[in-house]
C-alpha cells in the first residue's frame, strides 16, 4: 500500500446527528464508550497497511483535530514517511468551503500531487465496518481497472439511501444511479439483492486529478462523486466493483451508517449486547484509539437495593458505579453515576455526573453534563421535550445547555434545528 494514498473525507456538518453534532464534527462523535467514530475507518486503515492518510475537515473540527493530533500521529512513524496528517479548507483552489465530496478532494489537488501516488483511495469518516482495502487494490490491480467501487448488496426497498452500482458477472461497473426511488437493477451475485456503493472508491491517480479537474469547471455540477464523477466515467474508463469482505467475520455483513441519532444509537445497543455484532474484541484485527490515562472502572456498594453492577454493559475507564444499577448501556471514560440510580438502554458520554435517585432510560447523555438527583429522563416524551431534545421516536439527546431548546435564540442553532 505504501503506493497508494488515502483520502478520508471527515468535513460533513451532520445535520442528522443534531444535536451531539451542534459542537463537534460527526467522525468526532463518541462510539462504544472509549472511541470515535473515525477511529474505525482509521483503524481499518492501519490494519490495511494504509499509512498515508489526509484527513479533509471542515466544520467544528477542534475535537476532531486534537484527537487526531494525540491519538494518532504516534500511531505511524514519520521517519520513514508515513502520516495521518489533517487538512483543512486552504481556499487555494477554490474562494469557497468544501461544495461537494468531489469538491473537497479538488481542493485539496496540490497535496495530492505532491504526494506522487500512483492510487488514490477515497473514504469515508462516518461508517462502522471492518475492511482489508488491500484486498480491495489486490483486484484493482489485477483487473487493470482504472476506478474500483466497493459495493455492498442491499435490499431492493433501501435503494434511495445510496448510489445503486449495476455490475456485469465480470465484476464491470456498466451503469451508476445515486440514490433512485426504486430500481430494477439487480446483483449478479444475488438476484434478491442490489449492489450499491459504500462510498469507497479507488482511482487510479492519472484518472482522479483530470476528471476533478474537469468537473471543477463544470457550472451545472453538484461536484460529488456519486452524483457527477462516477457516472461520467462509464464508457470512457475501465470501471471495477469490488464486492465487500466483511473483516467482521460473521455470517451477516456488518456495515453501518451512523448518520442518524436513532442509527447512531441502535449501533451502540449492539456494542454493549451480550453477543454483538459487531467484534470489538477480535485481536487479529485490532481497533485503535486516543488512550487517556483513567484508572480501572469501579464497581462500589453491596448494600441491599445499593449494589454498584453494571449488567450487559461496556463501561470504560475511570468511570465508577456506586450504589447504582446499569443495565444494556455504554459509558465513557469518567462517568460516575451515584446511589439508588438506574441507567438503562442508554448512552452516555464521558465527565458525566448522575445524581442520587436518577432514572435514564432511552438516552444519550452529552459530555460534562450534570443530572441533578432524583431527575428522571426517558420516561414520559412530553416532559422531556420541555427540556431536552427528543427525536420522533422518543429517543431523548441531553447535552450542557439543554434549556436552550426550549427557548432556542442562537440563529446557528435555528437553522440546524430546521435541518433536522
Amino acid at each position: 500500500m505504501r503506493d497508494t494514498l488515502g483520502v478520508l473525507l471527515a468535513g460533513g456538518a451532520g445535520e442528522r446527528l443534531f444535536p451531539l453534532t451542534r459542537d463537534r464534527a460527526k467522525p468526532a462523535v463518541p462510539f462504544a464508550g472509549q472511541y470515535r467514530i473515525i477511529d474505525i475507518t482509521l483503524s481499518n486503515c492501519i490494519n490495511s497497511d494504509l499509512r498515508h492518510v489526509y484527513i479533509l475537515t471542515q466544520y467544528k473540527a477542534l475535537s476532531l483535530n486534537r484527537h487526531i493530533r494525540e491519538g494518532w500521529g504516534p500511531v505511524v512513524a514519520s521517519e520513514l514517511g508515513e502520516f495521518i496528517e489533517i487538512l483543512p479548507p486552504m481556499q487555494r483552489v477554490s474562494k469557497s468551503w468544501y461544495q461537494g465530496t468531489a469538491d473537497a478532494v479538488f481542493q485539496n489537488i496540490y497535496s495530492i500531487g505532491s504526494e506522487e501516488p500512483t492510487y488514490v483511495l477515497i473514504l469515508s469518516g462516518d461508517h462502522i465496518y471492518k475492511m482489508n482495502y488491500a484486498l480491495m487494490k489486490q483486484q484493482h490491480t489485477e483487473s487493470g481497472a482504472d476506478v474500483t467501487i466497493a459495493t455492498l448488496p442491499v435490499s431492493p426497498n433501501q435503494v434511495s439511501q445510496f448510489g445503486v452500482v449495476e455490475v456485469a458477472q465480470n465484476s464491470e461497473v456498466t451503469g451508476f444511479v445515486e440514490k433512485p426511488k426504486e430500481t430494477n437493477i439487480r446483483s449478479p451475485f444475488n438476484p434478491d439483492m442490489v449492489d450499491v456503493s459504500m462510498g469507497i472508491y479507488l482511482f487510479n491517480t492519472d484518472v482522479l486529478i483530470p476528471e476533478l479537474m474537469k468537473d471543477a469547471e463544470d457550472p451545472n455540477s453538484k461536484h460529488d462523486f456519486g452524483h457527477d464523477i462516477l457516472p461520467k466515467l462509464l464508457g470512457r474508463y475501465k470501471v471495477h466493483a469490488y464486492n465487500f469482505v466483511d473483516e467482521n467475520k460473521q455470517r451477516a455483513l456488518y456495515w453501518r451508517d451512523v448518520g442518524t441519532l436513532e442509527a447512531y444509537y441502535e449501533a451502540n445497543m449492539d456494542i454493549a449486547a451480550v453477543a454483538p455484532t459487531f467484534n470489538l474484541y477480535d485481536k487479529a484485527w485490532p481497533m485503535r484509539t486516543r488512550a487517556y490515562q483513567y484508572p480501572p472502572a469501579k464497581f462500589v456498594f453491596g448494600e441491599p437495593g445499593r449494589t454498584g453492577m453494571a449488567i450487559n454493559s461496556i463501561v470504560s475507564a475511570g468511570s465508577i458505579v456506586s450504589g447504582s444499577v446499569v443495565r444494556n448501556s455504554v459509558l465513557s471514560q469518567d462517568v460516575r453515576v451515584n446511589s439508588y440510580a438506574d441507567v438503562d438502554s442508554s448512552i452516555i458520554f464521558s465527565h458525566v455526573n448522575v445524581g442520587r435517585h436518577c432514572r435514564i432510560r432511552h438516552a444519550i447523555i452529552d459530555r460534562d453534563v450534570h443530572i441533578p438527583d432524583g431527575t428522571v429522563i426517558g420516561y414520559d416524551p412530553v416532559e422531556d421535550k420541555k427540556n431536552y431534545f427528543v427525536t420522533p421516536s422518543g429517543l431523548t439527546v441531553v447535552t450542557r445547555d439543554y434549556s436552550v431548546y426550549e427557548n432556542p435564540v442562537s440563529p446557528d442553532f435555528m437553522q440546524v434545528s430546521e435541518g433536522w
